[in-house]
């Protein structure tokens, strides 16, 4: 629960800090006075209220004094702040409404520009997110938060070297403050530059600064081939009861990750497991397997051929879909190589669009309705505003590459914005592919992770959509298998740069040369050649995910 409050807090409640917010639903009405306080001074105790219940997590009802607020003193800039908190990690578009609502009311307000831009950058709109954060730090220029938020900003933007200087920055002014020590190696890994990253881990370790995740980002830096000393410091870790269930499961992945590079198995998918069930994440498969069976009912191949028409012609985007750890980082960085090619990462755009169009929602409302929206102008609209936002990041390339692997749940919508878009499909071997998944501590967007059973159950959906998509775009998806790329590298590479409509560059043999940021759970193996371990990786845990595989059923096998 993010719960970050302005530190100038005191400045807008002017009532005295010893006030105890009730919960309203405590408060007797006959024991109110009959005169009550001045409105600003009620304010302020009301927002109290909402803060103590936010913290609580009874977000509706920390809502609900908020707009109480509201409504007794319109354009509240602390009742919209605090609105726009609630909305944090469930639903970013309110957030980021809110947030700019307090901007709006309250401009000077360096933690209102800060949030908004963060909010943007949660979105991937890193333009209005640097933009609010440039002002932040105008406003109050050693605010280290804005310093590191900026930081991430750029490092995201695929600018990992101008975040370097806003970190440094940040640990000059706050030596020990836990954003900077994180965020300073994040953006040397970014840049491949593994040996600095985890000098400063070590450090931030050293001086007990966020240890939990210092130790997990600190063993995916390298690949272990005997014991490290971290291995027992982490498990010591582990002993300790106080640590929070994200941190437990930040160690938990931490040691698998080790234990798995030494090749001690079952110690190692132990970890995973015990990491997986300290995230706590639940996830329902019966609500997504309704979702796709709408989809498919909605999305047939008569629809989006009569509905491209109003799309945008641009061949410059390119999407490259599929599950998470099935190749789609390798994938943009051969195509990313290429001189004519932009890789700009995974971009959230194209799921809020599908978003606001009421597409994924996974309520089982009928998707009709959200299709009826998209008159010929709505389409028109949203292609050139996509294809607008890609041309932000590269104004001159011919193709821009955005590899956010869930959008292929949104195959139908590409087909209707950009007929002439190239797709990807990133493949590989299911039971590699789903492991690949469970080892890693993803976030609750990915909660069918967390469940080995779920997780197989989670694929066979996935497969089932992307098997309907290839029915509504005949010969229109190039498959990228991972073993077919794994086994013949230039093969593949040339089919790849073929399908998008160029000519071959040798530079797409040596993409782990390739200069930039990557931002990925796969940075580390996408700096190195391509190697073979990974290919039947599953049979090492075969013992131990007998539940996987029996919820993948036939898919196992292919």
């Amino acid at each position: 629960m993010t719960n970050r409050l302005p530190p100038a807090w005191a400045k807008h409640l002017k009532t005295q800090p010893s006030a105890r917010a009730v919960s309203p639903k405590a408060a007797s009405p006959i024991a109110q006075p009959k005169v009550g306080p001045p409105r600003n001074q009620a304010d302020d105790i009301l927002l109290r209220q909402a803060l103590e219940l936010q913290k609580a997590e009874q977000l509706p009802e920390a809502e609900e004094l908020c707009l109480k607020v509201l409504a007794r003193t319109p354009n509240h800039p602390l009742a919209f702040y605090i609105l726009g908190t609630l909305g944090i990690g469930y639903d970013d578009e309110k957030a980021l409404r809110y947030f700019a609502r307090a901007v709006a009311a309250e401009p000077r307000n360096p933690y209102y520009h800060l949030s908004l831009g963060e909010a943007y950058l949660k979105l991937s709109e890193f333009t209005p997110a640097i933009r609010h954060i440039q002002q932040a730090l105008a406003l109050k220029p050693d605010l280290v938060e804005a310093l590191c938020a900026l930081g991430d900003a750029y490092n995201a933007f695929d600018k990992g070297e101008m975040a370097l200087p806003l970190f440094e920055k940040a640990l000059k002014i706050e030596r020990d403050h836990p954003l900077a020590r994180i965020g300073l190696p994040r953006a040397l890994t970014s840049l491949g530059r593994m040996d600095e990253a985890a000098l400063h881990l070590k450090e931030a370790i050293g001086r007990r600064i966020a240890v939990p995740a210092a130790y997990n980002a600190l063993v995916h830096t390298r690949k272990y081939t005997e014991e490290p000393p971290e291995l027992a410091a982490i498990l010591r870790e582990l002993e300790d009861p106080s640590h929070m269930p994200e941190e437990a499961a930040a160690l938990h992945h931490a040691a698998g990750k080790v234990l798995n590079d030494l090749r001690r198995y079952k110690d190692a998918i132990d970890h995973f497991k015990q990491g997986n069930q300290a995230g706590g994440q639940i996830f329902d498969i019966g609500s997504y397997r309704r979702w796709v069976d709408v989809m498919i009912e909605t999305f047939t191949p008569e629809l989006v051929a009569s509905m491209a028409a109003y799309g945008n012609p641009s061949e410059a985007p390119v999407f490259v879909i599929g599950m998470p750890r099935s190749g789609t980082t390798l994938t943009e960085q051969i195509c990313a190589s290429h001189p004519h090619v932009h890789g700009a990462g995974e971009l959230s755009k194209l799921a809020r669009t599908a978003n606001g169009l009421g597409l994924k929602a996974r309520t089982g409302a009928d998707l009709g309705n959200s299709i009826a929206k998209m008159t010929p102008d709505l389409t028109r609209t949203l292609a050139d505003e996509h294809l607008a936002y890609l041309r932000e990041r590269a104004p001159d390339a011919l193709r821009i590459v955005d590899k956010m692997p869930h959008n292929f749940e949104l195959i139908g919508l590409i087909g209707i914005l950009f007929p002439n878009a190239r797709i990807v499909h990133c493949r590989r071997d299911a039971i590699d592919n789903c492991i690949s998944c469970f080892v890693l501590q993803f976030s609750k967007a990915h909660s069918y992770s967390g469940d080995l059973q779920t997780l197989g159950l989670y694929y066979r959906e996935y497969d089932r959509l992307t098997r309907h998509w290839s029915k509504v775009l005949p010969g229109r998806i190039f498959e990228n298998r991972y073993e077919t790329l794994i086994e013949n590298q230039e093969e593949q590479s040339r089919r790849l740069i073929d399908y998008l409509g160029l000519p071959w560059d040798d530079a797409c043999l040596r993409f782990f040369d390739r200069a930039g940021s990557v931002n990925t759970y796969s940075n580390w193996q996408v700096r190195q050649p391509i190697y073979k371990s990974s290919v039947k990786r599953w049979k090492n845990y075969e013992s131990e995910i007998q539940p996987l595989i029996e919820a993948l059923g036939e898919l196992a096998d292919t």
